[in-house]
Formats: C-alpha cells, sequence, structure tokens
C-alpha cells in the first residue's frame, strides 16, 4: 500500500441543481402564501357561513400540503447531500416528491371531475358574486406564486460541476452543438401546482359568469369536467418524466451517441453504456471498453471531458478477446 494520500483520486457526489437553494426558498415562500390563503379562506367561510370560501380553503389545503412535500424535498437533499448512505447522492429526492406529487394532483383531477359530473345532473343554486370574488382572489395568489416559480423554472440549465469537467454543449464530432434541458421536476411539481390552480380559478370565473348572465347553470360544472382533464394531463407528464429519473432510464440518446463516437476510435468500441440521471444536470455513465490495444480508463476519461452533464464517469477497459493470450491447460 503506499504511503502517500489519495485524495487526489476521491470526489463527492453531491448532484443538486445549479439553482437548489433557491428554487428551496421559493418553494417555502409559496407554501407559506398558500397556507396563509387557505387558513384565511377557512376562518372567513367559517365566520361568514361561505360554503366557496369553505370549499376553496381546503381545497387550497391539498395544494400547500403537495408544495410543502417539495419544499422539503429540497431541504432533505440539501441537508444531506454528503451522506455517505446515498451511493449517488440525494439529487433524486426532488424527482421522488414530483412523483408524489403527482399522485395528488392526480386525486384532485378526480376529486374535482366528480364533484362537476354530480353538480352536473344534480345542479345546486350558486352565489355568483361571492364566488367569483372567491375564484379572482384565488388566481391573484396563483398568479403571484407562479412568478416566483416560473422565474427559476427551466430557464436555466447551467450546473456546477464537482469534477474535472468543462461547461460545454453536447457536440456530434463534427462542430455541432447540442444543448439539452435538464429539468428540475421538483420546481416543475410545485410550478404545475400552482399552474392548475391557477387555470381552475380562470376557467371557474368564465363559467361563473356565462352562467350568471345566461342562466346556463351546466357551464360550470362542465367546465369543471374539462379542467380536471387538463390536470390529469399534467399530473400524467409529471409522472411520466419523473417516474423515468426514478427508474433510470436513459433518455439522452444523442448523449450517448456522443460518448460512442468520441471513444469508438483506432479499434477501441463501446460494448456497454449505461447512463442515468443522478441529479438535475447530472448525469452519470458507467463504459465498458474492449481494445485491440488497450489505453489505461483515465485516457478514455480524458476523451470525454467537456460534456455537458457528464460528471459521474466510470470507465473498465478489457482487450480484444481474440487478441487475449490462449488458456495453458
Amino acid at each position: 500500500m503506499h504511503s502517500h494520500s489519495i485524495d487526489p483520486w476521491t470526489h463527492d457526489h453531491v448532484f443538486l441543481g445549479a439553482r437548489h437553494e433557491r428554487n428551496e426558498r421559493r418553494t417555502w415562500f409559496v407554501v407559506a402564501l398558500t397556507i396563509v390563503m387557505m387558513v384565511g379562506e377557512i376562518a372567513a367561510g367559517t365566520l361568514f357561513g361561505s360554503m366557496a370560501l369553505l370549499a376553496d380553503g381546503w381545497h387550497m389545503a391539498t395544494h400547500a400540503a403537495a408544495l410543502g412535500i417539495a419544499a422539503l424535498a429540497y431541504l432533505f437533499a440539501r441537508q444531506h447531500a454528503r451522506d455517505s448512505r446515498f451511493s449517488f447522492g440525494t439529487g433524486k429526492f426532488g424527482d421522488l416528491a414530483a412523483f408524489s406529487s403527482a399522485i395528488i394532483l392526480g386525486l384532485i383531477a378526480v376529486q374535482i371531475a366528480y364533484e362537476s359530473a354530480i353538480r352536473l345532473f344534480d345542479p345546486v343554486p350558486i352565489a355568483y358574486g361571492e364566488a367569483i370574488a372567491v375564484a379572482v382572489l384565488g388566481l391573484c395568489v396563483n398568479l403571484v406564486s407562479a412568478w416566483l416559480l416560473s422565474d427559476s423554472h427551466d430557464h436555466h440549465h447551467g450546473h456546477h460541476q464537482d469534477h474535472d469537467h468543462d461547461h460545454e454543449d453536447h457536440d456530434d464530432g463534427h462542430g455541432h452543438s447540442h444543448g439539452h434541458h435538464h429539468h428540475d421536476n421538483n420546481l416543475r411539481a410545485a410550478y404545475i401546482h400552482v399552474l392548475a390552480d391557477a387555470a381552475t380559478s380562470v376557467l371557474a370565473i368564465v363559467a361563473l359568469v356565462i352562467a350568471m348572465y345566461s342562466r346556463w347553470v351546466w357551464t360550470d360544472p362542465l367546465v369543471g369536467i374539462v379542467g380536471s382533464l387538463v390536470i390529469a394531463s399534467w399530473a400524467f407528464g409529471l409522472v411520466r418524466a419523473s417516474g423515468a429519473v426514478l427508474l433510470d432510464v436513459s433518455a439522452d440518446k444523442n448523449l450517448e451517441t456522443v460518448i460512442r463516437n468520441r471513444l469508438e476510435a483506432k479499434g477501441d468500441r463501446v460494448t456497454d453504456l449505461h447512463l442515468w440521471q443522478v441529479g438535475p444536470g447530472h448525469r452519470a455513465a458507467v463504459i465498458s471498453v474492449v481494445s485491440d490495444d488497450p489505453l489505461p480508463p483515465a485516457t478514455y476519461k480524458d476523451r470525454l471531458k467537456g460534456l455537458h452533464g457528464l460528471c459521474h464517469v466510470t470507465v473498465e477497459v478489457e482487450l480484444c478477446p481474440h487478441d487475449a493470450p490462449a488458456h495453458v491447460h
């Protein structure tokens, strides 16, 4: 065993998004805003006997819970970023939270559709002025929340590299660069929750105004069903995106192609390539290379330097089988 330090060959596994702390702060602020709105509506509804305020207040509670999951995921991921129990860091906690939020969003869509269907066949009297006022108030809160989250939502695709890789977009070996978006699904989930609530408020206002002047009482529940389908579609998209990350689905085929192009030279062949996301903007790769004239693994890693988002690479190199020495029996 050599006596010198191995520190130059070690590294941490912090794969958090580039704006992790900023997104966390904004998410907590939106949680607080939602809770204040929720408590205010429930208190006012109880005090004034308003069912519209009470219903919207408890509806806000479900969104507050989902947003709370997103905020707690940011907090936990940051606090345990260097915990050795997590082999590839805590970058996926956001995707786990996003998956959970998507399920809650889907349940909200089912609830809205169910209540709308009941009211479609069994209309109830509506206090139009009060209901519209509640919807407008909710929309204002949701627009502020959406603005807070959208300012960071998918507009920044850079990240802090913890290893020796330059910040460049993928290239195809011919000078063409291909930038890729590395979404923060946790922020996306929070944004969609706020957007879904805002969309519900807008649709409700339109339906209530139409019903108030035309007396078509069926417009409100009908628009509710349309809104539930839109929300369900968003929830399904979020389940697919976050589930893919949790299951290590390799969705970046362009990066796989670039890796192969850079490594397959002078008789070298990539025989196995595993590429997956370990956090927003961070990809890990395990690669097997066979060669007629094998070089040290560090040489192959050098060929991959500068690939945007590739921050944890393991390379194993084998001698091409037909060149391997025969076994002596």
